[in-house]
């Protein structure tokens, strides 16, 4: 039982694929390390749940834009 030798459209669909893998690959990398650095360096975060945040409203005093 002999292995065929792989034909030419094989070799170039192999590299093809391989090229579409590795972008996935560094897609994935890129958002995962964005999404490690955005939740690892933020301060105080604070999510929208409908309520009013004394902390948003202006100061007394403060010049109005």
């Amino acid at each position: 039982m002999a292995f065929r030798e792989e034909h030419e459209i094989h070799k170039r669909r192999f590299g093809r694929n391989l090229g579409v893998g590795l972008t996935l690959a560094l897609f994935i990398g890129i958002v995962f390390g964005l999404t490690v650095v955005k939740v690892t360096s933020v301060g105080q975060m604070q999510g929208f749940d409908h309520v009013l945040r004394p902390e948003l409203l202006p100061k007394e005093g403060a010049a109005k834009p």
